[in-house]
Order: C-alpha cells, then structure tokens, then sequence
C-alpha cells in the first residue's frame, strides 16, 4: 500500500496544503516555466476550473480554430493560463498550457472544496436559490416557514416558474441520489453572515452530476445498485462476548429465534436476514481471549435459519479476562464491516452491544486504530446504519462516562442526534430484559420499513425532537432510530432504482443547513444539510499518508525533547517552502496562517485547519491529555487513509488512464 520513503522534513507542510496548493513548478534550468494565472491577491494559488460535459479542446482563442480534443471528460480541473474574449487558455497541469476551451462549459472553482448532501434522516430537500439576494431574503423572512412551505408547494406542482422565481433547483424530494451518480457541488464562495447566530452558512454552489456517461465511470467500472431490484434488509449483530456478557449471548440467541419466528409468517420473509460477529479484545495482550474479533455467521435468512442458530449457540462468553476495562468493539464493528456480504443488501444496519468503552485510535492493542470519528466516517462511506447498545452495569460506572461519548460520537447523525442506547442493567436479568426489548423494536421497525418499500410506498418524514425532552426508554430511542434510518435508507432505494441525479446548475446558493428545521426550532444546532469535502488523487493520498508519518514521529518526539519541538518543525519546514522565509522566523508566535503561507488557501473558508491556527504557544499550553488527543487523531487519519486506499469502489477515475489520478471525496473532517 503506502510505504515510507525517506522524505525531507520540507515536504511536511506541503502535504498539509494538498488540498488547493499547486506551487510552481521549475524549468530544468531552474527558471520559472509558463505558470497559471494566479487568484487576485495571492502567490501561490493558481486559478482553475471545472469542465462541463460538452467542452472541447480547441487551438486557439480565435473563431473557427481547430479541435484538439472533441470531448474532455466531464468535471477534469484545468488550471487557467490566459483569458481572450469567451475564451480562457487552460491545461491539466501547472507547468503548460494544453488548449482553449469555451468560458461558458466551466465553472471557475476558487476553493478546490466540494459540499456533500447529508444522509436525510429527518431533514428537508436542498432548495438551490437564484442568487445570494434571494437566499439572503429567506432567511430574513418574517415568516420563513410559509416562505419555505410556498417554495415546495410552486416546485411540487409541476407548472412553469417566472425566469425570476426565487429557487432554480431542488434536491430530489422523494428520493436520494443514486449512488452510480458521482455529483459534486464545488464551493465558489460562502458568506457566514448568519453562522454565528445559530443559523446557516450561505454557500455558492455549481452542481454537477456526470453520472455514468462521458468517461466518468467508477474506478471498478460497475454501475449497477448494489442492493439489486429488491429492497434487502441485513441485519448484523455485533457482541461483546467478554466475561459478564453471557445473558446477552443468550438473550440474542431467543432475539433472533423470535425475529424468525415473526418472519416466517410475513410475505417478505426472505428479504430480511440476520448474522452475528463477535469482539474481545487484544489477543497478544491475552492470548487466553482466543480471538478479537470472528464472524460467527453470515447474513442467513429464514429459510437457512437453523445455521446461524445453531452458529450462536456454540458463543460463550470468554474464560480469562482482558487486560483493561476496555473492549475492542472497533475491531468487531469494522469485522463486520469488512467480512459480511453486504453488496446483496440495500438497507443495512448494524446493533452493537457491549458493556466496556472501546480501545481507540492511538491505543497500541486496538487491531483498527480508528477513532470513534474515522469509524463514523468507514461506516458512513459503506452506507451502514449502526446502533450501539450500551450495557451500564455497577462495575463499570467509572468507565461509563468515556464509553458513551465514544459511542454518541461513532453513531452520530447529520441530525446531531446519536443512535445511541443505554441500557440499564443494574442486575444482568434487567439489562438483558431491556436489551432484548431494544433490539426487538428495532428489528420489528427495520421490518415495517422493508414492508412499506416493498409496496413503493415512502415512509413519512420522521419528526425531530428538538430542545429539552423527557429521557426516551430504550424502546422509544429504537424507535427514533428506526424510524429516521429508515427513512433515509427508502430514499436511497428508491433513487438507486430510479437513477435519481443532483441538479444541473452552474451557478447558485444554497444553505448548509436546513432551513426548514431552522424555522421549527430556532434555539437548536443547525441541522447540517451539507458537509465539505475535498478531492484527493490517488499520488496527494499517498503523499499525505507519508507526510502524517513524519508529522506523528515529530510529534512523539516533542514528548520526550519538550513541547516546543513539534511546533518549531513545523515553522522549519513552512519557512524553507517559503519565497519569503524571513517573515517566519520574525513572526513565531503567530500561527502558520498569520504569518503568510496557509491563508492563501484558507482564508476565504470557514473551514479552519487544526494545524494552521496553531501557534507555539498553543503547543506549549497543551495539557498532556491535549497533546495525547493530539497525537491520537493523527493515528486514526493514517488508519482512516489506508481504507481509503483499499476501498476501490469510492475512487472515481473520469476517464483518466493514470490510476494515481483517480480522486476520493475525503471529508474535510478527516483532513488534518
């Protein structure tokens, strides 16, 4: 996969910049070559767009001049190298110019960010506004749920709107877009006007779907829905199987027995199946525990029910216990992720149960080295819905405070609600009763989801508990939970089979979270509508892999040498890239970005990077835990970046030969 090359420390910061930096490249002699345009205000950041289908390569600026290319694949960034008229020279790389192309089939991208559309677990369609005046003007709007409500119901009844209506566009209503359909929405610009108050940022979008056509075919080349035409439930499993865990084994042997039970007298009995995998902890740690994580079944419907019957009732809890208090529920989860067949099912969800914190990134005996937010993040791009059952007894009460916001973390949704349970077990006879009560309710409303598909019927918007609430019992959090995965798991379905595309708008705004919800509940977070994202090449991943290596042995070291080493590494390498490395070295205590070199990237986004608001002082103040949090979230990036390297199905190629040129939607998140 990635391996470590001797790299100098110079290149640390580059990788960080990755992102929109493109420096300019030198002739053989030494001399500056032909160099793209550069953005106003700036020196280093080149000016660059994004081809629409229909762009053509041409000679020269002039009327009539010769096709070079008769189609550029769709969405390729070229950088600019001149402007004539309706024309702009451009080429693929920073070092020559390649053609002229068209100005009216690109669309200048400034920012080099993407916004993804969030899972819609309860949230309206993205309205895509005419222009910024007119999204402005909704939000100020005295009455903002009649404005939004008028929206819907104009676009809804299918009649012809003014060429000055308001909205130009909306996100399919009933439907998700279909997974073959790589979108984008480059951010052109963002006013955060309204974001300190509570409210949405306001992002100019182009929106971009080349779907399957015009060269832009998957890395695999495959193209059909992953879930075939029948709408499929699997249904994992993931135990605890640690000592004290035994009435929870027992207790899902009788679940699923009972689920069976149910579906053998319904008429979708076989498009609803179950599997289990089982998690301990470290093996070299205890090599008594006899595995970390082991699939004891595979996804099994009622007509092969007696195997995965069977398969449980050879689980037993462990004989010896594990090292620490905590379990490697990471390793079991992404077992199931990894080892179950999930490509024949279109809804899939995962019940995790366990009653110890997990083993996270950093930790030397967890077997992943994910973090709560990077197993979020492999979750979310397998399309997997999990529920993690945490099992609150006496003994651990210690460890309970950590285990949950571990767990809220990792099953965090776009709604900022967590499918998350506690469970109460205050005797092991209570907590397996409430254990077995959850995930019966979910199972059963999984079900009632799968039934309604399979009569094309939508489920209806679940509503979304906002402010203050009495505490929901296990049952009703798994109902919640069912209700809203559920939902946007129909969406998915139904634009999979629809072939459901994003809008085609070449220039509009939107907001980044949903104004509906906004309107409903104006005390509450934002519920995120969008989420920024960056394309990565197969050579940038790489390189930032490398360059995180280098950055988490500097970090390490800043342990045992004092707390100022990292951070002037740091400041080294970013004023030997430097034209002008004085301005470092005359300015250490202002952050990367004040002092000249990160805010050419950054400074028009909202989107801070960690590293470059860090100043020395940040790095000497930091507290041990803080320098530990630190070191660990760099761990669980690398962990994070080789998954992202094996997951061939994400990687889109654009027609491109060169398979370093391939690109991933690698969410700013998961940037360091």
């Amino acid at each position: 996969m990635m391996k470590d090359s001797p790299l100098t420390l110079r290149a640390l910061l580059f990788a960080l910049l990755l992102v929109a930096v493109s420096m300019p490249a030198l002739a053989p002699g030494g001399a500056d070559a032909a160099q793209p345009l550069l953005q106003e205000g700036k020196k280093s950041v080149f000016q660059r767009v994004v081809t629409h289908p229909g762009a053509r390569l041409l000679a020269g600026p002039e009327a009539g001049a010769k096709v070079l290319r008769e189609s550029i694949p769709t969405f390729s960034v070229m950088y600019i190298y001149d402007r004539k008229g309706d024309r702009l020279q451009v080429g693929a790389g920073s070092d020559k110019a390649d053609g002229w192309i068209d100005r009216a089939l690109v669309t200048e991208w400034p920012q080099a960010i993407t916004m993804v559309l969030t899972d819609r677990t309860g949230r309206d369609p993205v309205l895509f506004f005419r222009t910024h005046d007119a999204l402005e003007a909704a939000c100020r709007a005295d009455d903002l749920k009649g404005t939004l409500a008028g929206y819907a119901k104009d676009l809804a009844s299918g009649r012809e709107l003014p060429a000055d209506y308001p909205v130009v566009a909306t996100e399919p209503a009933a439907t998700a877009i279909a997974e073959k359909n790589f979108y984008l929405l480059p951010v052109l610009s963002i006013d955060d006007q309204f974001h300190g108050q509570h409210g949405p940022r306001l992002i100019e979008v182009a929106s971009i779907d080349p779907g399957m056509g015009d060269g832009a075919a998957s890395a695999n080349g495959s193209a059909k829905n992953p879930a075939g035409a029948d709408f499929r439930t699997g249904f994992a499993f993931v135990i605890d199987t640690t000592i004290s865990m035994k009435p929870y084994i027992d207790e899902t042997l009788r679940l699923v027995q009972g689920l069976y039970d149910e579906l053998e007298k319904s008429s979708y009995a076989d498009k609803m199946a179950f599997a289990v995998v089982a998690f301990r902890s470290s093996t070299k740690r205890t090599p008594g525990l006899d595995y970390t994580a082991r699939i004891i079944c595979d996804f099994t419907s009622v007509r092969d029910r007696k195997r995965l019957e069977d398969a449980l009732r050879q689980v037993d809890e462990a004989t010896v216990s594990s090292h620490g208090v905590n379990e490697d529920a990471f390793a079991g989860v992404k077992a199931a992720v990894d080892g179950l067949s999930w490509q024949d099912y279109g809804s899939r969800v995962m019940l995790m149960i366990t009653d110890a914190g997990p083993l996270g990134a950093g930790d030397p005996d967890s077997a992943t080295g994910f973090s709560p937010e990077t197993l979020a993040d492999y979750l979310k791009t397998n399309r997997i819905y999990l529920t993690a059952l945490h099992v609150k007894n006496p003994r651990s009460a210690k460890n309970q405070p950590y285990a949950a916001e571990a767990y809220r973390t990792l099953t965090r949704q776009s709604d900022n609600q967590a499918s998350y349970i506690a469970i109460d077990a205050a005797t092991p006879a209570k907590g397996a009763k409430a254990f077995e009560s959850a995930a019966r309710v979910l199972a059963q409303s999984y079900g009632k989801v799968l039934a309604a598909t399979a009569e094309g019927k939508l489920l209806a918007q679940p509503s979304r508990i906002s402010g203050p609430r009495a505490k929901l019992s296990p049952e009703e959090e798994a109902r919640r939970i069912a209700d809203s995965t559920g939902y946007a798991m129909q969406l998915q379905f139904f634009g999979n089979r629809q072939g459901s595309t994003a809008p085609h708008v070449v220039d509009a705004w939107i907001a980044d979270a949903d104004l509906a919800k906004l309107a409903a509940n104006p005390g509450d977070a934002p519920v995120l509508a969008v989420e920024p994202a960056v394309l990565l090449t197969k050579g940038q991943l790489s390189n930032l892999y490398k360059q995180l290596k280098l950055l988490l042995a500097g970090s390490e070291k800043a342990f045992l040498n004092g707390d100022a080493d990292l951070f002037g590494q740091i400041l080294s390498a970013a004023a030997q890239m430097s034209r002008d490395p004085n301005q470092f070295s005359l300015h250490p205590d202002r952050n990367l970005a004040e002092n000249g070199l990160l805010d050419e990237v950054l400074a028009d986004l909202p989107y801070k990077s960690v590293i470059g608001s860090m100043t020395r002082k940040d790095w000497e103040d930091m507290s041990t835990g803080q320098r530990d949090a630190f070191v660990r979230r760099i761990k669980g990036l690398l962990a994070r970046y080789e998954a992202y390297d094996r997951d061939a199905s994400h990687w889109e190629s654009f027609g491109a030969a060169n398979p370093n040129d391939r690109v991933y939607r690698v969410p700013l998140s998961m940037l360091p």
